[in-house]
């Protein structure tokens, strides 16, 4: 079974050890980390963890993060191209606070393990599971996290880096396929997942992505809060990030309107080709009256109409 076909029946593994880990310590960690994201950070129970955003004071999206507290500690699991603009940006905000900031990238090898058997299989490799989605638990030397990149459901095992090729000789002796970065790239786009620095730029709102299990209303005022509440309370949202089929072979560039009733009503933030469903899935910035409304599109430029729409 090739490693695509494992993440969308089975489970498969795939290396993220280049995701960026940033340990916050000091008393006034959550404090801070709550102040700067759009996520409840200060009443997190120890052993849970959340998703969430970094805003600037326009509202927009600087970077995405899952957030695990470890009690004494928490750890940002962000994506490999943010680590130090993350880093960079919560350390301006830090002034007479009791943080400290550490880059813990290169200590800590990643192996994400996922699809619809990847609990299943961790729990037969004797890997320890967290019981709630997002939530952390130490296993070994190292820990796992409840969260997946690709699906719905999965995990990451985090190991020291010199016990990386020890984990994975453990998985190839378990059968379980490796999928490669392009192959989780594709079941991601299937399952309508974005990725921070693809779908979710410093381009969009918050609200146009509809990540809103990133989002608490009622944790009070937090860096780029103004700007959520203004869009959520006036209902001003122009686009939203929509998943896309399209009759074709060939994946249209980033980029790419989809054109309706002779219009622009879309923009291509990501396509590719799907061999399980034989044509084009994408997601796309989709203008809020289309979204609702549906209509078919056509692919902008396009020598031959090529037919698109939403899923």
């Amino acid at each position: 079974m090739s490693g695509y076909e494992a993440l969308r029946k089975a489970a498969a593994w795939v290396d993220l050890s280049a995701r960026g880990k940033i340990r916050a310590t000091g008393e006034d960690r959550a404090r801070l980390l709550h102040a700067m994201s759009t996520n409840s950070v200060k009443d997190l129970a120890e052993g849970a963890g959340v998703y969430l955003f970094f805003l600037n004071d326009k509202g927009r999206i600087l970077g995405d993060a899952y957030l695990y507290n470890f009690g004494e500690d928490m750890l940002l699991d962000t994506e490999p191209e943010t680590a130090l603009k993350i880093r960079d940006h919560l350390e301006r905000y830090i002034i007479a606070d009791d943080v400290t900031l550490e880059d813990e990238t290169t200590l800590w090898a990643v192996i994400g393990l996922e699809g619809p058997a990847s609990v299943e299989t961790a729990c037969d490799m004797g890997v320890t599971i967290p019981e709630n989605r997002y939530g952390v638990q130490e296993w070994g030397s190292g820990f796992v996290s409840r969260v997946a990149s690709s699906g719905p459901e999965g995990l990451r095992v985090f190991v020291p880096a010199a016990e990386k090729e020890a984990f994975i000789q453990h998985l190839k002796a378990a059968d379980v396929p490796h999928a490669t970065a392009e192959e989780a790239r594709v079941v991601r786009i299937e399952n309508a997942i974005p990725r921070y620095g693809e779908e979710i730029t410093e381009r969009y709102l918050v609200q146009e992505t509809q990540a809103m299990h990133a989002i608490h209303f009622n944790k009070g005022c937090y860096l780029g809060q103004e700007i959520v509440e203004r869009v959520r309370s006036r209902g001003q949202v122009h686009r939203l990030l929509m998943p896309i089929r399209i009759q074709s072979t060939t994946a249209p560039e980033p980029g790419t309107k989809l054109n309706a009733d002779g219009a622009d009503v879309a923009e291509i933030a990501s396509a590719v080709y799907s061999p399980a469903l034989g044509e084009v899935v994408a997601l796309a910035y989709v203008r809020t009256e289309a979204a609702h409304s549906k209509p078919a599109m056509k692919v902008s430029g396009s020598e031959e109409p090529i037919v698109a729409r939403i899923a």
